[in-house]
């Protein structure tokens, strides 16, 4: 059965493909940058690449984060308004009058005010509100959200797509997937991270995503005024010192390798972010999504 197509933006399609052949080493870096050893990839790596299913996983991990919301109760509804539809209450009633037949606030000594309650009025209640009962979190399947989580960090050590996420400039003599030693992880500077990214050569791309862009439409009175981009994601084998530190970085996000995401590998459903793995991430990841 032919693959489908999937939109990926507006008049942009990509099809489903088969990762190109997968590496099986990776050069172990020192806190310095250079080359310390080899050492072999987990089979996670050779993983397809299914943008598709990516797409999918992320939107679902997204939803799972909304917040319920709802009107406040009797919201619109605290009005004196009353309708009158009785001949005896003739002072007050709307009925032959030539205007509309709706509540109307009270006014004193019996006059008739504007139209309130109803969802049409000025002030009124909504027809249709939000419901705090309303169900926000989208599912995916427990295995499909596994491959997209496969298939994600896959995506990671592929070139193609790392550089087509605006990282062309960072390209000069690295080779992905980028590997640490585990030292890396003793580090509890912040500027003992940002020297150990200039030795790697990552920080342009650490500075370009420091900008901050004003945001456009109403989301800027929303506590969304400002965009920032997302730069290094830096993978870890275990909660340490080097987490706090990294995290200060702007656009740099610091995960622990149980709790990897398909967000935080693909941010926004585009797979292909620049990824730091320490030595011991790798051997642990290894563990955790080794073929059966």
């Amino acid at each position: 059965m032919a693959q489908k197509t999937k939109s990926i933006g507006k008049g942009k399609k990509e099809k489903p493909r088969v990762a190109k052949e997968s590496k099986k080493t990776a050069k172990v870096l020192s806190l310095k940058g250079q080359p310390k050893a080899d050492m072999e990839l987990p089979s996670v790596f050779a993983t397809d690449y299914r943008i598709d299913i990516i797409q999918r996983a992320v939107v679902a991990e997204q939803s799972q984060k909304r917040q319920s919301y709802a009107t406040a109760e009797g919201a619109g509804m605290n009005s004196t308004a009353q309708y009158y539809g009785r001949r005896r209450d003739y002072y007050r009633m709307t009925i032959n009058r030539g205007m509309s037949r709706l509540p109307r606030i009270k006014r004193p000594k019996g006059g008739l005010g504007e139209v309130r309650l109803v969802p049409h009025s000025k002030g009124g209640r909504r027809a249709h509100p939000p419901k705090t009962e309303k169900i926000l979190a989208k599912k995916i399947n427990k295995k499909e959200w596994n491959y997209a989580l496969r298939s994600a960090i896959a995506a990671t050590v592929d070139e193609e797509l790392v550089t087509g996420t605006g990282r062309n400039h960072i390209y000069d003599g690295i080779s992905l997937p980028l590997v640490i030693e585990s030292g890396f992880e003793k580090l509890a500077k912040t500027k003992e991270i940002r020297d150990v990214f200039s030795d790697l050569k990552l920080t342009d791309d650490q500075e370009r995503a420091s900008s901050k862009k004003t945001r456009a439409g109403r989301g800027k009175a929303r506590g969304r005024r400002t965009k920032t981009g997302k730069s290094v994601l830096v993978v870890l084998s275990r909660d340490c010192s080097a987490k706090k530190a990294a995290e200060n970085l702007a656009g740099v996000d610091v995960v622990e390798v149980k709790d990897l995401s398909v967000d935080l590998l693909a941010p926004g459903g585009y797979p292909g972010r620049l990824t730091l793995w320490t030595e011991d991430s790798l051997k642990k990841l290894d563990e955790l999504y080794a073929q059966k």
